[in-house]
C-alpha cells in the first residue's frame, strides 16, 4: 500500500461532494462547536467519568446501548460511504478534529455485516497529516446478529484530522453496519487513577484491627504493628538451567519472585529428544529450588503446535504411532508431577498452528485436553498464544478469535479453566490490552499475563517504561489473575528479549520498574494506635500477615490472612491478663 495514495483517496473522500465532511453552512460552527467540545470533555474530567469495563462476546439481535453515551462522537461528524484503498473497506466513518497525543481513547460500537456468514471487522484511526492508521480494536462479526466490537488507542503525535473508519478482511461483505458506537477521552492521570481505585478494590482489603484486654474490654492506645510476610497475587518469572547452582541469582530471584515458568525445560524436545530417551534431570532440579523456595510453578507445556519446536522424531510418525506418542506424553509428564504444577499449558499456541490436529484430525486437542485432566485432576489447564493483547492485527489472535476456539472445544466436552496470554510486546497499545482484557473476562476464566516482555528493539529505558505500563494494567485488570515474565537469564547472561540484570545481577532498568512496582504492591510495616473504640484501620494487600499489639508491660502477637473480598477483615486479638 502506498501511503501517499492513501491519503490522496481518503482526502478526496471527505472532501467530495456525495458524502461531504463539514457542509459549507456549518463550517462557521467549527471553532465554537470545538470549543463546547473543550468544555465538555473538561467538565467529564472534573466529575470523573469513571471506565466502563463492560464488554460482550455474544452476537446479540439488538445492539446495546453504546457506552459513556457515546462520548465524543455524539459531535462528530459521520460519512456514510468511507473508501481508503485497502481492500475491503464499505464502511460508514467519523471524522474527528483535534485529537491530542496525550489522551487515552477508549473505542466500542456494535457491528454487523452484509454478505458471508462471518468475517472479522477492524475498527482503524486515520490521521490525515501523515496518512498513517493503526488498528484499534477487532471484532468476528456475524450478518444475523449484532457484535461487539472494544478497543483503543493513544495517537503518536497531536492531529487536527483524524477519521475512525472499518475494514473487513473478506472481499464479499458488501456492507457493514455500525451502532452504538463511543469514543471516550481520558486524561493520563484518569487513567492512572482508573488502576489506583481497581487496585484498592481488587488487590486491597480494609482491615479492622480490635484490641481487648483479659475481660473482654476494648483497649484505647494500644500500639498495632502489622507486616505483610507472603503476597497473594502470583508475580514470576521464568527461568532455565543457568539459575541452578548460582546462588547470587537464585538469592535474587527468591527476594522478587513467589511464581517460576521453566523456559524450555519441560518442552518436548527439551525431556525426549529421541524416541524413548525420556530424561527430567534439569527440570526436577528446578522444581526442587521452586519448592523449596515456597513459590508456585506453571508447567510449560504440553504440546507446542508449532512444527518448527516439535521433536523431529514426531513429525516423522502418523496415524497410530503418533497417538501413541502423544498418549505416552502426557501420561508420562503429568503423572511424574501430579500435582506439582499449578497449571499446564496443554496446547500452546494452537491460534496459530494447528501440527497436531493437522494429523490427528479435529478432536486431537479435546483429547490431549481429557487425557491430561485424568492425569492431573488438581492442575489448571490453559490454552496459550501470542499476538492477543500485543498486536490488533493479527486476526489469528483476537480475542473474539480466542473465544471461538475456547467455545468450539467445549462444544466437544472440554471444560476450559484457564487463558494464557503471552505479552511479547513492541510498543504495547495500553487501552487495546484494557479492552481485550474486559472482553476475556466476561468468560470468567483465570487470566495470566504468561510471558510478557519488551522488544529488544528499543533500548533499555524505553523498554522498561513500556514494561511498567503493561505490568500496572495487567496488575490493576480485576480479571488478571497473575503475571509472567520471560525474562530467563542463559549462560550468555542475554534473554529472549529482555533481561532484568546484566551478568552481575545489578538491576537494568527493566529491573528497576519490577523492583518499584514490587515495593508499591506490597503493604510496608503498618505501625499504629487504637482509636477510642480500641480499633486501628488500615487497607492492606492480599496475603499473609503477622500482627503485633503492645499495651503498658502487655504484648499479643497472632496471624492472619487477607483474601479477596469486598468485606472488611475484621480482626479480634485479647491481650493477656495482667502479671
Amino acid at each position: 500500500m502506498e501511503i501517499g495514495k492513501k491519503h490522496k483517496e481518503a482526502t478526496a473522500a471527505l472532501s467530495s461532494s456525495s458524502s461531504p465532511l463539514l457542509p459549507a453552512a456549518r463550517k462557521a460552527l467549527v471553532t465554537p462547536m470545538l470549543l463546547l467540545l473543550l468544555l465538555i470533555v473538561s467538565a467529564a474530567s472534573s466529575d470523573g467519568v469513571r471506565y466502563d469495563y463492560r464488554a460482550y462476546t455474544e452476537c446479540k439481535s439488538h445492539p446495546e446501548p453504546a457506552l459513556y453515551n457515546g462520548g465524543i462522537l455524539r459531535w462528530a461528524n459521520k460519512v456514510t460511504d468511507f473508501r481508503t484503498e485497502d481492500d475491503g473497506n464499505y464502511s460508514p466513518a467519523f471524522v474527528l478534529y483535534n485529537m491530542s497525543a496525550a489522551t487515552v481513547y477508549s473505542f466500542s460500537c456494535w457491528v454487523k455485516i452484509d454478505g458471508p456468514t462471518t468475517a472479522h471487522v477492524k475498527a482503524k484511526i486515520l490521521t490525515l497529516a501523515n496518512a498513517a492508521s493503526q488498528c484499534l480494536g477487532t471484532a468476528l462479526v456475524r450478518n444475523d446478529c449484532w457484535s461487539f466490537l472494544k478497543g483503543g488507542f493513544t495517537l503518536n503525535s497531536a492531529s487536527e484530522t483524524s477519521v475512525i473508519y472499518f475494514q473487513t478482511a473478506s472481499p464479499n461483505a458488501s456492507t457493514i453496519s455500525i451502532r452504538s458506537a463511543s469514543l471516550q477521552p481520558f486524561s493520563p492521570e484518569q487513567w492512572n487513577q482508573h488502576r489506583e481505585d481497581r487496585i484498592q478494590l481488587n488487590r486491597k482489603r480494609f482491615v479492622n484491627v480490635h484490641v481487648a484486654d483479659s475481660n473482654g474490654s476494648r483497649v484505647v492506645g494500644a500500639k498495632v504493628a502489622v507486616h505483610q510476610i507472603t503476597r497473594d497475587f502470583p508475580f514470576g518469572s521464568a527461568i532455565s538451567r543457568t539459575i541452578l547452582g548460582n546462588k547470587l541469582y537464585q538469592e535474587w530471584f527468591n527476594k522478587r519472585f513467589n511464581a517460576a515458568v521453566f523456559e524450555n525445560e519441560l518442552k518436548w524436545y527439551a525431556t525426549e529428544p529421541y524416541p524413548g530417551k525420556e530424561d527430567y534431570t534439569v527440570a526436577d532440579q528446578l522444581l526442587q529450588f521452586v519448592q523449596a523456595n515456597d513459590a508456585v510453578a506453571r508447567g510449560h507445556n504440553i504440546f507446542w503446535e508449532d512444527p518448527k519446536y516439535t521433536p523431529a522424531w514426531v513429525k516423522n510418525l502418523t496415524g497410530s504411532q503418533l497417538r501413541a506418542a502423544v498418549s505416552s506424553r502426557i501420561e508420562s509428564l503429568l503423572s511424574r508431577y501430579k500435582g506439582d504444577f499449578v497449571h499446564w499449558d496443554v496446547s500452546n499456541e494452537m491460534l496459530h498452528f494447528d501440527f497436531y490436529e493437522n494429523r490427528l484430525g479435529g478432536n486431537a486437542t479435546i483429547d490431549f485436553f481429557d487425557t491430561a485432566k485424568r492425569a492431573d485432576p488438581l492442575a489448571t489447564l490453559f490454552l496459550n498464544d501470542f499476538n492477543v493483547v500485543e498486536v490488533c492485527d493479527d486476526l489469528s489472535s483476537s480475542a473474539d478469535s480466542y473465544v471461538s476456539r475456547l467455545r468450539q472445544l467445549a462444544d466437544g466436552g472440554v471444560t476450559f479453566e484457564g487463558i494464557g496470554l503471552e505479552g511479547h510486546f513492541g510498543k504495547p497499545n495500553i487501552p487495546y490490552v484494557r479492552a481485550v482484557l474486559d472482553k476475556l473476562g466476561t468468560l470468567r476464566l483465570p487470566i495470566w499475563l504468561t510471558e510478557i516482555d519488551i522488544s529488544s528493539s528499543f533500548d533499555p529505558k524505553t523498554q522498561a517504561a513500556y514494561l511498567e505500563e503493561v505490568l500496572r494494567e495487567g496488575f490493576a485488570h480485576p480479571s488478571v489473575d497473575g503475571i509472567m515474565l520471560w525474562t530467563a537469564m542463559d549462560a550468555n547472561a542475554s534473554c529472549y528479549q529482555m533481561c532484568l540484570t546484566n551478568q552481575n545481577l545489578s538491576n537494568l532498568p527493566a529491573g528497576d520498574v519490577v523492583d518499584k512496582l514490587l515495593g508499591e504492591w506490597q503493604t510496608k510495616e503498618t505501625l499504629g494506635t487504637t482509636n477510642d473504640r480500641g480499633s486501628f484501620n488500615l487497607s492492606a494487600f492480599l496475603g499473609e500477615y503477622k500482627l503485633s499489639v503492645t499495651y503498658l508491660n502487655l504484648t499479643a502477637e497472632g496471624t492472619f490472612s487477607l483474601a479477596r473480598s469486598d468485606d472488611t477483615k475484621h480482626i479480634n486479638i485479647r491481650l493477656p491478663p495482667s502479671p
